[in-house]
């Protein structure tokens, strides 16, 4: 049967693309693409999980899971962001892979690599369609939506929205006409580490709870954002649940299973392609 297949694509994909939407709303205001930052989710998934195995509330160790993330996602952007600002983009890319990499070591000094199980109160609530969905999953599809679209009206109508998007064009520009860059930017850095913190914490009860694995799962969210052409929220979600779904359903049938974890380079790789044809159309159009 395919259908549960197809709901845990969902699923999965929404989560792509609430990581996805992370990812693309600091690099949309500070040129940075974070390859740090499934390892912030990790950092705040097994946090939240040791908290909960010295028998905190379950809420209450989600919340610090998050707000470490966001933290260290903030503490990261202040420290290096002066930096960052002044080198190209794929030096701000390779210098979060450093970002990356100690809080990879950290975790697997703390914790090792052992896979563990993140269960959440909302795993034992579902409801029976076809296949049995639970409360964890409705809420991840829900909230990648609401996030997706929140975001998107924030940035084009609220005063902050249009700092960010006018620090994404020009930082030079945007300082002389009273933009508080720093400002905007920590912010950013903020915002982006709350959101992977929460993804993570939601993709470590859908998948499993194991540092290396969720620090090395932002290949698909940055194929998502590859998908919305590194500007489009809208075209994120869509990356983001199609990369699922495919790959879930890829690995529903022996033939093609062994080939689902590339399911994100396959789909990044057309998507480059096909963009970069129509490109080339546009300008042979335009001769």
């Amino acid at each position: 049967m395919i259908l549960p297949f197809i709901v845990a694509g969902l699923v999965l994909g929404s989560l792509y693309a609430l990581s996805g939407v992370g990812m693309l709303v600091l690099y949309r205001t500070t040129g940075v693409l974070n390859f740090g930052y499934g390892a912030l989710g990790a950092m705040s998934a097994m946090l939240a999980w040791q908290f909960a195995e010295l028998r905190m509330q379950p809420i209450l160790a989600y919340v610090l899971g998050i707000l470490a993330a966001t933290a260290l996602s903030l503490l990261f952007g202040f420290l290096a962001g002066p930096f960052l600002a002044t080198v190209s983009t794929l030096t701000k890319a390779t210098a979060t892979l450093g970002l990356a990499l100690v809080l990879l070591g950290i975790m697997l000094f703390v914790w090792n690599d052992k896979a563990r199980f993140l269960r959440l109160i909302t795993d034992t609530i579902g409801v029976q369609l076809g296949t049995r969905i639970t409360l964890t999953q409705i809420i991840c599809l829900a909230v990648a939506m609401v996030i997706v679209f929140g975001t998107t009206i924030y940035l084009r109508r609220s005063q902050t929205g249009t700092s960010m998007r006018a620090l994404a064009s020009d930082r030079e520009l945007a300082s002389m006409l009273g933009v508080r860059v720093r400002r905007i930017e920590l912010l950013a850095w903020s915002v982006s580490g709350a959101l992977a913190g929460f993804s993570g914490i939601l993709l470590s009860s859908q998948t499993r709870l194991e540092p290396v694995f969720l620090t090395f799962i932002v290949i698909p969210f940055l194929a998502a954002v590859v998908v919305g052409r590194f500007g489009s929220l809208a075209g994120t979600l869509i990356g983001g649940l199609s990369i699922g779904v495919i790959q879930a359903v890829a690995s529903a049938f022996p033939a093609t299973s062994s080939f689902s974890n590339a399911t994100p380079f396959v789909v990044a790789t057309i998507v480059i392609l096909f963009l970069q044809r129509r490109k080339v159309v546009t300008i042979e159009v335009a001769r």
